[in-house]
Formats: C-alpha cells, sequence, structure tokens
C-alpha cells in the first residue's frame, strides 16, 4: 500500500495515564501513523493483541469522522515486537451514524523487509448518541469481591506465561479460575478477573479493547500450558463504561483440531454489559 506525501507530525493530545501514552500514534501524513510499541505490554516476548487493538483504534478513532469504536474484526498476521512501527488507516466509508475504515499495523523485520502484523476493519459511531433501552437476558458474572480475589502479586512467582503486561493492570482473578496456578486445572476452560489499569486510570471504549484480550488463556484452565496466540478477534463495544473496576468472563465450550474460541464480556461499576468479544487462538497440544 503506497504512503501518501510526507507532511508535518501532528500531535495527539497525550493522556497522564501509562495507557494512553503507550498508544498513542503521530499523524505523519493522511492515513499513516507512527508509533513506538512499548516493551511493557508485552506476553514473554510478543505485543499483547489487545495493547495492538487499541493502538489501531486510536488510530482508526483520529482518520474516521465518528469518534467511539463500535466492532473492530482484527486478524493477527505475525506476532508484533517492542519497537518502531507504522499504522495505515483507510476510510471505507463515512455515513451518518457511523464510519467504517480499515487499518493496518507493519514493522521491519532483520533483513529490513516490510511486514504487516495485523490487519483491522472496523466500524466507529458515537456511543453518547445511543438511545438507553437495554432489553437483555445477560447477566453479571458471579464473583468473589475483588478482596477475595488474587493476582500476580499475591502467588511466590510471576503467574505461568505472563510478563510485563502484569505490571501495567490491576487483576484480581476469581478463585475458582485459579486451579491451574496451583496444578489442578478445572477443565472448565472459564477466567473471570477484576480489571483495571494499574495507575488507576478509568477505563473508557478503547481500553475496553484491551480490557477483552488481557486475562489469563482459558487454556490454562484446560490443563494446557505455553503461548496461546490469537488468530482473529472480533470486539464490540456497547456502551461507554462507567468509573471503576471492571469485571472480565471468558470461557471457552470447544476446543478442535488445535484452535479454540474465547467469547468474553466484559461488565462495568454499573452492572452493564459494555464489551463483547470472540476470538479463534491456537493452542500447542504436545
Amino acid at each position: 500500500m503506497p504512503e501518501a506525501a510526507p507532511a508535518p507530525a501532528v500531535p495527539a493530545t497525550i493522556g497522564d495515564s501509562e495507557f494512553d501514552r503507550d498508544t498513542h500514534v503521530t499523524r505523519r501524513a493522511p492515513g499513516v501513523y507512527d508509533i513506538d510499541l512499548s516493551a511493557g505490554w508485552t506476553i514473554i516476548n510478543a505485543v499483547n493483541g489487545g495493547y495492538l487493538l487499541a493502538v489501531l483504534g486510536r488510530a482508526l478513532g483520529d482518520a474516521l469522522p465518528h469518534p467511539d469504536p463500535f466492532t473492530l474484526s482484527a486478524h493477527y498476521l505475525t506476532a508484533s515486537r517492542p519497537g518502531p512501527a507504522v499504522v495505515r488507516t483507510e476510510t471505507v466509508r463515512a455515513g451518518r451514524g457511523l464510519s467504517t475504515g480499515q487499518a493496518s499495523l507493519f514493522q521491519y523485520d532483520d533483513e529490513g523487509d516490510e511486514v504487516e502484523r495485523i490487519r483491522v476493519l472496523a466500524s466507529y459511531g458515537d456511543l453518547d448518541t445511543l438511545p438507553d433501552d437495554v432489553r437483555t437476558s445477560a447477566k453479571p458474572p458471579a464473583m468473589p469481591p475483588a478482596e477475595h480475589c488474587f493476582g500476580p502479586e499475591d502467588g511466590p512467582a510471576p503467574v505461568e506465561g505472563s510478563s510485563a503486561i502484569t505490571d501495567r493492570l490491576k487483576l484480581k482473578l476469581d478463585p475458582a479460575t485459579l486451579g491451574w496456578a496451583l496444578g489442578q486445572p478445572s477443565g472448565r476452560g472459564e477466567m473471570r478477573a477484576w480489571f483495571g489499569l494499574a495507575d488507576g486510570r478509568d477505563a473508557d471504549p478503547l481500553s475496553l479493547l484491551l480490557a477483552v484480550d488481557a486475562l489469563p488463556p482459558t487454556a490454562f484452565e484446560l490443563g494446557l500450558k505455553g503461548w496461546v496466540p490469537t488468530v482473529e478477534l472480533t470486539a464490540h463495544v456497547r456502551c461507554r463504561p462507567a468509573p471503576g473496576p471492571l469485571r472480565v468472563s471468558v470461557t471457552t465450550r470447544n476446543l478442535a483440531g488445535g484452535f479454540l474460541e474465547e467469547d468474553a464480556e466484559v461488565w462495568d461499576s454499573a452492572d452493564r454489559l459494555v464489551a463483547q468479544s470472540r476470538q479463534l487462538a491456537r493452542v500447542r497440544l504436545g
């Protein structure tokens, strides 16, 4: 995809939060953004998929005429690594209520060749214009209070499979989904946690894109170990979250052929379902 002619860099407003700083993109030209992917959001050696989705989501929010992500479908093509990257966006359609765009993130490999890491197709709108009518059978996950749940800091050693990202997050895992950490996985394919950013920043639509892919993999509770790379992830943002901690519930019902699905729900402090996602991920069975 050819780049537009160079233009003066346009700085966006950067918040005080580490998340805002680390997802900040600089507009180099119309539809072209530069970013330095932070090593603070890695799992083992790869950059977390939810963080990457938020990076592309921020670029699309600048490129499209509507401010808020409604739905994003991402295909993860190759593993991203910390360091320089470029995001290229394209407006597919600009409608009255929704705008649709696509974005890709690129890095250079060791031979100096450009490699596409992730490609996203997304629709954006204005969450503040949505009607208040809610008709749902969905219910918030039944979880103990946060003070009765456990995070990485409560164990004698770092949580297996985690890395720098655990320092960026405030995670408190439901004890009922922690059997894997004790060598006794339940086999139920469930993971639940209280979720927040470690620096206390309240959730917004962009950070919900991180929340849907920030918990330990459900594969751990199925008795599997190791990296569980995302192949495709679709996220829906349903409304602007209320201030306060989020509750995230992730379930897997089917593992076959070395692939599993993870269905995530994110609930805010007002008991509203604020985001949903489904992803297909690959697991190592041997």
